[in-house]
């Protein structure tokens, strides 16, 4: 199956989801579906996850890569491709390149993760880093596909590519054949909308659920509007699904078969990946992660039994650190405290004394005794807290308080 640029805009069909399926065959993993007890009480119905963190290169990405590039006449694949991406794209089509013997030059932003980087050269692409943030890698690769003739593997947007990412929405159904709603994370939509059309062909009476980040979010106002409307500044730690436009091609299906687009939050976002990573023991980015954040946000609003698509998980141990704190301080499990106290011998240890009795366990201590801000018989002390939730949150502060402790913030 092969598209050129006259009929670019043509839609996918089931027909196409199941011969990128065959084209898939013993290249892409059939990803598992595992269960998820904590989910199924919350919902109150059975919940599933589809596991993509678990597919080759890491994410679902590798479908939609592979069989773009196998549909490129013998030509095209002569000329090499190019791509564009901070991470999971990149990796998918240097996999896929590399299967298929085709040059492939991946364009990244200087600040890509360097786990991410790597990964990309070792799957066999050549990785050049250009600009600060996507659109400027994006403009570089574009430019480059003019000047040697490469193809350039759009993300998102383009026929194959949804027709691929669609063969996750036939694995579900084959998977869990009684599902009654399907939860997709979205970013520019190839996924939502490869899984919207092989889904709702066989099934649709299965309700398709997309979720985006509240930073990010450019379905609603692109659907509002009747046409793809670009944010300004989408931000969100999700990058995966940090797009600002949806795609031309993937608007069209979402707004013909999903059903509903949901937005979650950061603090919704962290608490979810922390959930996958304690009770599921998965690792997964922010991006996967969203569908089990719109479980969490609103649990009584979905008909079981549910399938949330873990989209990948290729997330930079950095930001792992940072957003699993952010979880546990969004769960009442972390606390940051800030308070001045009279700089003698055995202050801190009265402080930490305070602590000890309301059962708090100190994670780290910044004692500064030296600052212009400070008085002479002064000390500014900042500690790092692992609490039991919200009401320990605040029993601690109490207790600071009560001991006679001002906090600062």
């Amino acid at each position: 199956m092969s598209y050129r640029t006259a009929d670019s805009l043509r839609s996918v069909t089931l027909d196409d989801v199941r011969g990128a399926q065959k084209m898939l065959s013993g290249v892409a993993r059939v990803t598992a579906m595992e269960g998820s007890r904590h989910l199924t009480q919350l919902v109150g119905a059975p919940v599933h996850l589809k596991c993509e963190n678990l597919q080759r290169t890491g994410s679902f990405k590798l479908r939609g890569a592979y069989v773009r590039i196998a549909g490129l006449l013998p030509e095209e694949r002569a000329a090499g491709v190019v791509a564009a991406s901070a991470g999971n794209h990149a990796q998918g089509v240097a996999l896929a390149s590399s299967l298929l013997g085709v040059h492939s030059t991946v364009f990244m932003p200087k600040g890509a993760p360097l786990p991410k980087i790597s990964a990309t050269r070792d799957y066999g692409a050549e990785v050049r880093l250009h600009g600060q943030v996507v659109d400027e890698t994006l403009a570089a690769a574009q430019e480059y596909a003019a000047e040697t003739g490469a193809v350039f593997i759009h993300p998102f947007d383009h026929p194959d590519v949804i027709a691929g990412q669609g063969t996750v929405g036939l694995e579900i159904l084959e998977q869990c054949p009684e599902v009654r709603t399907v939860v997709v994370g979205m970013g520019g939509g190839g996924l939502a909308a490869g899984i919207a059309v092989a889904v709702k062909a066989l099934r649709p009476d299965v309700r398709i659920v997309g979720v985006q980040a509240e930073g990010a979010a450019c379905y609603p106002p692109s659907l509002a509007a009747g046409r793809p409307v670009s944010l300004r500044n989408p931000a969100t730690m999700a990058d995966g699904i940090k797009v600002g436009r949806p795609g031309v091609v993937p608007f069209g299906i979402v707004g013909e078969l999903v059903d509903e687009v949901r937005t979650v939050s950061e603090d919704q976002l962290s608490a979810a990946l922390l959930l996958c990573l304690e009770r599921a023991k998965l690792v997964v980015e922010p991006a996967g992660a969203s569908p089990v954040a719109a479980l969490l946000a609103a649990p009584d609003t979905f008909e079981g039994p549910v399938v949330a698509v873990l989209s990948g998980g290729n997330v930079d141990p950095v930001l792992m650190q940072r957003v699993l704190r952010h979880g546990m301080a969004a769960q009442g499990r972390y606390l940051a405290v800030r308070l001045r106290l009279t700089d003698r011998p055995g202050a801190l240890a009265t402080l930490l004394g305070v602590l000890s009795a309301v059962d708090a366990n100190v994670l780290d201590v910044s004692h500064v005794r030296t600052d212009p801000r400070l008085g002479l018989s002064e000390a500014e002390v900042e500690l790092h807290l692992e609490t039991k939730g919200p009401v320990h949150c605040t029993e601690v502060g109490q207790a600071l308080r009560d001991a006679g402790y001002t906090v600062i913030d």
